[in-house]
């Protein structure tokens, strides 16, 4: 019973994304409308041809008789009191009233068994989504930055299909889930959530709170969970940012200062700031990626090599292009280089 009653809470709080479908209010609508169409044109015709029914109150079928006898044919429930005795009547009947009994009954049924057979979709989107979600991304807050942060994944080749978010705003989770990712409604910092995220499977989270200690607190259950993922957050204070590395984040961005020095370098040198803007900004005039050493630039210099190389990660040391230890390049390297977009790897060759 408790784990029945933990996968109905999965369900409730794991939002998939979103197909293009009416609101559930707008079908109830339409639908009731079409029914009460159909109710009104069984009285107009049951009014139309009133002196063919007999009523067995006062033998006589005003309009309010009318009303009476299409409800209660229409929903088969029948109680014999007004009936058609007339031929033209029994042959409206058969003809027409008939066929819009089974049409209203269509209607009712056919709005249930919509509810009830996208209720069982989703459940089994939600199972399928949860048994096949591996090395995923989770993106933990869905406002500027981490729009920009998938925008800039999404931008290098991963799949919308690989990302989840999670955040505890649910208009944040409705957005996300319109744009085509998974959502989680919910605190990160509790790791129940982050387990419906399936954060325990995930390959990369990037953190993006609003408040540094909530990044904190996320970093220490994330890496309580996964001790393999790379773990990228962001603060809006450069003090705070040792203490998100002591939690476990691999790389820690300072968004405050960030934006505060490429504000410096631009007045110093617009260009200069413009460079670094195409530089962060992924898929357009160059960009600054990761990836490893192909095996024909093995024992060669930095500076042999056809992309520009800034560093070189050798092992856990990150090795500046002129340091001299950077050359000659192993196979087990990895090179941030710069390069054109158009020629930029998939971010699959980026681990």
């Amino acid at each position: 019973m408790a784990r029945q009653a933990d996968e109905q809470l999965v369900t409730a709080r794991v939002r998939m994304p979103r197909r293009v479908v009416q609101r559930p209010l707008r079908q109830v609508s339409k639908r009731l409308l079409m029914a009460l169409m159909v109710l009104a044109l069984t009285v107009f015709i049951v009014y139309a041809d009133a002196d063919g029914y007999h009523d067995n109150a006062d033998e006589k079928v005003d309009f309010l008789d009318s009303v009476y006898y299409a409800t209660v044919t229409l929903s088969t429930t029948g109680y014999g009191d007004i009936v058609p005795h007339s031929d033209s009547a029994r042959l409206v009947n058969v003809l027409l009233v008939t066929p819009l009994r089974v049409l209203f009954l269509i209607i009712l049924v056919g709005t249930t068994l919509e509810v009830l057979t996208e209720r069982t979709r989703e459940e089994w989107r939600l199972n399928r989504w949860r048994a096949t979600l591996r090395d995923h991304t989770v993106v933990v807050g869905y406002g500027t930055k981490g729009r920009s942060a998938i925008q800039t994944l999404c931008a290098t080749g991963l799949r919308k299909e690989q990302i989840v978010v999670v955040d505890p705003s649910s208009k944040a989770i409705e957005s996300a889930t319109a744009d085509g990712f998974a959502g989680v409604l919910g605190d990160a910092t509790r790791s129940d959530v982050l387990l419906r995220a399936e954060s325990q499977k995930a390959r990369q989270i990037v953190i993006a709170a609003q408040r540094d200690d909530t990044a904190v607190l996320v970093t220490l259950t994330a890496r309580q969970l996964n001790r393999g993922a790379k773990i990228v957050a962001a603060v809006r204070e450069e003090e705070n940012a040792p203490l998100l590395r002591q939690s476990g984040a691999d790389a820690v961005i300072t968004s405050a200062s960030a934006a505060g020095r490429l504000l410096g370098l631009s007045v110093l040198s617009p260009s200069a700031g413009t460079v670094m803007e195409d530089l962060i900004q992924q898929g357009s005039g160059l960009d600054l990626i990761e990836r490893p050493v192909i095996k024909s630039e093995v024992g060669k210099s930095v500076r042999e090599t056809d992309d520009l190389v800034v560093s070189v990660l050798r092992g856990h040391r990150l090795l500046g292009y002129d340091d001299p230890k950077a050359s000659p390049l192993q196979l087990t390297d990895r090179l941030i280089t710069i390069v054109r977009a158009t020629n930029a790897p998939h971010i699959g060759a980026v681990e």
